[in-house]
């Protein structure tokens, strides 16, 4: 059963803690609120305002556990702070651990300083999450994706588009990583794993993933400096960081041109012809 009071009273509480510089904000010269307007909180959340202001006044239906997810994330809030959430609005929380898609308050503190850049939020599945500004630029949004294909390793055997971004002598590489990669995930998470799941359609569907999955490759890790062909800028060289939330199994993956370089003059062209589709 939702509790109204106390599902109010949590969210004004972690609404008025947040300021706008902790969630990629502007401040602004004349803001008197002591923390985020609701209108605020409703834009991070991807819902209406009216909707979110009922919820702080007790009113309106019981959210369901999508909006819930997308308060969570946009409050960013912790996953404690989650499943109580969620448990004051009358439902079970979602599971934890790898399966788990909410994003660590952490990792979001970071993508929103870095708004500038090329960055996103991935599951071990290449699924993902969220993306910078910047990031959509270089790779398009791939957060638009559903079912099997949110996974970059399950586009890359299915979807031959999927190759287009990447410089053809990769390729080679690409696959036996991808391959390389699923295969210890579906060792580290088992048989009845999403991983193995993957894999299985995979194996029914690719005859390349079928034969490089036979080699039985393990440990093939990311190059550091990977080799774009971006359909507007052309050819980029961009050196890939990860920072990992383990206990979410999320990667925050950022992307960087060495200073000087031509590819660091193309992410300057790159971040004006972002800004100009986003308006």
């Amino acid at each position: 059963m939702i509790d109204r009071t106390g599902l109010a009273s949590f969210l004004r509480n972690r609404r008025e803690a947040l300021q706008p510089e902790d969630v990629g904000m502007p401040r602004g010269r004349r803001r008197r609120t002591s923390g985020l307007r609701r209108e605020e909180v409703a834009t991070l959340c991807n819902m209406s305002a009216d909707y979110y202001s009922r919820l702080e006044r007790e009113r309106g239906p019981q959210p369901s556990t999508q909006m819930l997810a997308s308060i969570a994330q946009g409050l960013h809030l912790s996953v404690d702070e989650r499943d109580h959430l969620f448990r004051l609005a009358g439902h079970n929380p979602p599971p934890r651990g790898s399966s788990s898609e909410h994003i660590s308050p952490g990792l979001l503190r970071v993508l929103d300083r870095l708004q500038d850049t090329p960055a996103e939020i991935v599951t071990e599945l290449g699924e993902t999450l969220r993306q910078t500004p910047m990031g959509v630029a270089l790779t398009g949004d791939t957060t638009r994706y559903t079912g099997p294909a949110r996974s970059s390793g399950y586009r890359w055997f299915t979807d031959p588009s999927a190759r287009d971004l990447y410089a053809p002598e990769q390729h080679a590489f690409m696959t036996r990583m991808y391959a390389a990669g699923l295969r210890g995930i579906v060792t580290l998470r088992g048989p009845d794993s999403r991983a193995a799941y993957l894999a299985d359609l995979l194996l029914d569907s690719s005859e390349e993933f079928r034969r490089v999955w036979d080699d039985h490759e393990i440990g093939i890790r990311p190059r550091e400096v990977k080799h774009f062909v971006h359909p507007e800028v052309g050819a980029l060289e961009l050196n890939c960081q990860h920072l990992i939330d383990p206990d979410q199994a999320h990667s925050l993956m950022v992307y960087t041109a060495v200073p000087g370089t031509e590819s660091y003059e193309k992410l300057q062209v790159l971040s004006v012809i972002g800004a100009q589709t986003l308006h």
